[in-house]
């Protein structure tokens, strides 16, 4: 296994972009494919695209985004892609539901985004997790899922 401690910089900066660009050419480039939650820690194990295990243990000072660069020698980079995020798109009826969904949703500690008069819930886990949780809002037809 592997140990990454510092992120070198980002794959978006021109220096390394070239010379990123190289290394992928070689097939010399590992991707290491996280949650959009994985990317708020400082300390994970992970394997990469080409089945190399890490462990990844960054200062605190530090925050990992799509595009860091972990790694970047003459033979081998690893960069971090962050996973799409899914949410799950809530609509209330009426203004008292919204009120009461988005404090329920608070009291979770659920990230939630607004598209209008959609809640957006960012899944962590089982979207099912979340629709049993909800059950009480879903069950008598005050809150529906958005398209």
């Amino acid at each position: 296994m592997q140990k990454l401690e510092h992120i070198v910089g980002q794959a978006s900066d021109p220096e390394i972009a070239d010379r990123l660009h190289g290394l992928q050419h070689a097939g010399r480039v590992e991707y290491l494919a996280l949650q959009p939650e994985d990317m708020q820690r400082h300390r994970l194990r992970i394997t990469g695209d080409q089945g190399t295990e890490y462990a990844i243990a960054i200062s605190r000072r530090q925050a990992l985004r799509d595009g860091a660069v972990l790694m970047l020698g003459d033979e081998k980079a690893v960069v971090v892609r962050s996973r799409e995020q899914n949410w799950l798109r809530l609509k209330a009826k009426d203004p008292a539901t919204a009120l009461e969904l988005g404090y329920f949703a608070g009291n979770m500690h659920w990230k939630v985004r607004f598209d209008g008069s959609v809640l957006e819930i960012a899944l962590q886990g089982p979207e099912a997790d979340y629709l049993t949780r909800l059950a009480d809002f879903l069950a008598d037809g005050r809150v529906e899922p958005a398209p």
